[in-house]
């Protein structure tokens, strides 16, 4: 955000302002006092399991220059310490962050899907950032908190934001939407993630679609040509329709080759071809690729300029990082797991694995609900197919492992938890051998990366 009287941040929140606020200009908003910086405005939000209002002191010490607080009592504040008082600092943040939206003359890509959001995000910044300045969602702050943030972290100098939108629950996409106005809306797939809060498969491509529902007739919605359900996302909106695939598609790519460090492949699209590369593993990044080609094309890039974006991208921590540990190669592919991307990464490790053995380490799989048993059987398919070495981290996953070795895994090794996997590891690993990490966050298996390099 750029520099903002605390006047006019008042007015945006809906707020009281008190204290000596003299001619005081504010730039963030942290509502986390370990983040916070010196001149950040604090906001103290309220959770289930925690009250912002209880570190309004720690953000002070830190160096908080005012606070967006709700009508509960906050004792030792500094006499005249700027405070902006509201009915209810959540729905604050959202008004600031839509009058702030009012403020920003740019485009606005959004960007949903069950899995690959992130990725494809940062492939599609990292393509758009070869002619505009770009803003984009840092990390995963894609939900009700995180959104509004990014947008005020975005400033009048940008000209396209990508931002992500996740959900976990129904009715989560189109407020988010509408508190983003995209302008064009990529749908990277529609998958079994959070399918416990959904009835079924159709329920969360609906929930999803609300992304393209929310553009108007000007919009582009960039959808997967292979998907199940891209005639159904392509039925909910009234934009213009963009199919992005490999091997078919209005922007596709064939002639693909898959090796241990990324690919190569031809771009197709406008009536124009060039050849491509990514430096990170896997046929479905080039998936998410060709999508982030559809944005690039859509705002005025050539073929070229694409491909040198794509070139250029790097994905952060978690997803598909490579480490060479004693002649161990390790895909640490941690941040997150569904049935969908398990099976992607499972076919990466294959495709990666040249000389040694492919070693397949799995976490569980949250969220899943009545498709848990339907999940892991079809992780367990793909492991022995894959996988010459399996190893399950975790209680959750003892039908995993008992379903791998029904399904022709030969060695199966289970394991309590991320330390234990990575000390098992240690003794059976050797030069030369290819190794998948991968569990859901709450399964910490970032742990056994880190127990296995240290």
């Amino acid at each position: 955000m750029d520099p903002t009287s605390i006047f006019s941040l008042a007015e945006y929140a809906g707020g009281t302002l008190s204290g000596d606020a003299g001619d005081l200009l504010v730039s963030r908003i942290s509502k986390d006092t370990r983040s916070l910086a010196p001149g950040d405005v604090y906001l103290a939000l309220h959770g289930e399991n925690f009250d912002g209002n209880q570190f309004v002191d720690e953000a002070v010490r830190r160096g908080a220059v005012a606070a967006i607080l709700d009508s509960t009592p906050v004792k030792n504040l500094p006499e005249g310490f700027p405070v902006i008082r509201v009915d209810r600092t959540h729905d604050a943040l959202h008004r600031i962050a839509a009058c702030w939206r009012d403020e920003l003359d740019l485009k606005v890509v959004g960007v949903t899907g069950s899995s690959g959001k992130t990725s494809t995000k940062e492939l599609t910044a990292a393509v758009l950032a070869v002619r505009y300045q770009v803003t984009k969602t840092e990390g995963n702050l894609n939900n009700h908190i995180g959104v509004p943030l990014t947008i005020l972290n975005a400033n009048r100098s940008d000209q396209i934001a990508v931002w992500e939108m996740g959900m976990s629950q129904p009715g989560e996409i189109a407020p988010l939407a509408a508190l983003t106005r995209p302008h064009i809306g990529i749908i990277t797939n529609i998958g079994v993630a959070h399918i416990e809060f959904f009835k079924n498969q159709d329920a969360i491509a609906s929930e999803k679609a609300e992304l393209l529902r929310a553009l108007d007739a000007t919009g582009v919605a960039i959808i997967p040509e292979a998907d199940d359900f891209a005639g159904y996302l392509a039925d909910q909106t009234t934009a213009r329709v963009v199919r992005a695939g490999i091997g078919a598609g209005d922007v596709w790519a064939d002639d693909v080759v898959l090796h241990a460090d990324g690919s190569r492949f031809s771009l197709h699209g406008c009536g124009s071809s060039c050849d491509a590369r990514l430096t990170v593993p896997g046929e479905h990044m080039i998936r998410n690729a060709v999508l982030a080609v559809a944005a690039g094309i859509e705002s005025g890039l050539s073929l070229e300029e694409c491909a040198e974006g794509l070139a250029m991208a790097r994905l952060t921590a978690g997803r598909l990082q490579q480490h060479d540990v004693r002649g161990v190669r390790i895909i640490d592919d941690t941040y997150n797991a569904n049935p969908d991307s398990v099976e992607a990464a499972l076919a990466t490790l294959a495709n990666a694995c040249t000389s040694g053995r492919a070693i397949a380490v799995l976490g569980k799989m949250g969220e899943l609900g009545t498709y848990e048993t339907v999940g892991y059987q079809r992780v367990a398919t793909a492991a022995a197919k894959h996988a010459e070495i399996l190893i399950t981290v975790g209680e959750e996953t003892s039908f995993l492992a008992r379903a791998a070795r029904d399904a022709g895994c030969r060695d199966v090794s289970e394991t309590r938890d991320p330390l234990e996997a990575a000390r098992l590891l240690r003794t059976i690993a050797r030069s030369g051998d290819v190794v998948l990490v991968k569990g859901s966050r709450s399964a910490r298996m970032e742990q056994v990366v880190g127990g296995f390099k240290n």
